[in-house]
């Protein structure tokens, strides 16, 4: 039998020929021409809320709703590592505080912000009874925070301008890796108070009863700003929305659609969630019923969403957790 040489481009078309959608990165059609299945890498943290999201979506198939094909998350237990792979674009869909996209957009990171997800009532500093009684009374204590995140960043920015102190001159920072450990080291008296974020706060009170809220973010903004404190939200690479025009549009309205199920039916979700988070469904419940974790879907595609961004990015430029105002480019359209 006669044989000839294969060319490169012949090779690469015979591969093709057998090789799956999802391993040559292009979408997957249905037989009917309906929406490209965008296949996407996405993560969540542990212990935390992040996974209520990502198993819900995933149970409830919302993604293939909305054509996306968002496999098993990777899941993370550092927050630095977390964000940091993202950075790298080891995935592509990110979920984490809105100012720590922010800086890393300014910064050049190739990410546009999709919606935000969650308030700033999340974010608090707890103490235990006997602890200092007002957020004047941590001078010189030692207050465990994850200095590494946006979430930090925003509590010290919210506390300087509405309470006149700034945490790391008033208090002693000791620095922890992740949410939990905050609440490890307040609950066995190694440092007076911990800056926290739910469900972690709520972790902390079903342990040790006589844990309490020193200060709030996103009430205390609320109260003076008569706004929302933005926090938690979705980021997405722009290599992935090159690929696919229409995804920020589904991935938007995916997120919405799983907001809408968790606060419609919470005792599903957080059964749904309750094996994967690390915390009991009874924890996730009080979390939500409390308001401290509170749910609410914001797009980027709407002038209310921007302006919520803008109006508290203006808040940590003025002081110093921001180096600047984003530009249009941050939002995803």
């Amino acid at each position: 039998m006669k044989s000839y040489p294969l060319s490169r481009r012949m090779l690469l078309k015979a591969a093709s020929a057998w090789a799956p959608p999802s391993a040559l990165g292009i979408g997957l059609m249905s037989a009917s021409g309906a929406n490209a299945q965008t296949g996407l890498r996405w993560a969540n943290l542990t212990p935390g809320f992040t996974t209520l999201l990502t198993d819900y979506m995933v149970a409830k198939e919302l993604d293939k709703a909305n054509g996306l094909q968002l496999g098993k998350p990777t899941a993370y237990t550092s927050v630095t590592t977390y964000n940091n792979d993202f950075v790298a674009g080891n995935y592509d869909v990110c979920i984490s505080s809105w100012d720590t996209f922010a800086a890393r957009h300014i910064a050049g990171v190739p990410l546009q912000y999709v919606c935000s997800i969650t308030t700033g009532n999340m974010i608090n500093i707890i103490t235990q009874a006997t602890g200092p009684a007002t957020i004047q009374a941590l001078k010189g204590k030692t207050l465990a925070a994850p200095q590494s995140t946006g979430t930090y960043r925003m509590m010290r920015a919210v506390v300087k301008e509405l309470a006149g102190i700034d945490l790391e001159s008033h208090a002693v920072v000791q620095n922890v890796d992740n949410p939990a450990a905050s609440v490890t080291l307040v609950m066995a008296n190694r440092a007076d108070a911990g800056l926290t974020w739910e469900p972690n706060v709520s972790v902390g009170l079903a342990r040790v009863p006589d844990l309490r809220v020193l200060y709030n973010a996103g009430a205390e903004y609320r109260r003076r700003m008569n706004l929302d404190l933005p926090y938690f939200g979705v980021a997405v690479r722009k290599e992935a929305i090159a690929r696919d025009s229409t995804l920020v549009a589904r991935l938007n309205k995916a997120f919405g659609q799983c907001i809408d199920g968790i606060m419609g039916n919470t005792e599903e979700a957080v059964k749904i969630a309750g094996a994967t988070s690390g915390i009991p469904p009874e924890v996730l419940k009080t979390a939500i019923a409390s308001k401290r974790l509170e749910f609410k879907h914001t797009s980027m595609q709407s002038e209310e969403g921007r302006r919520s961004i803008r109006t508290a990015n203006e808040f940590l430029v003025r002081n110093g957790a921001l180096s600047k105002v984003v530009d249009n480019g941050f939002f995803a359209e």
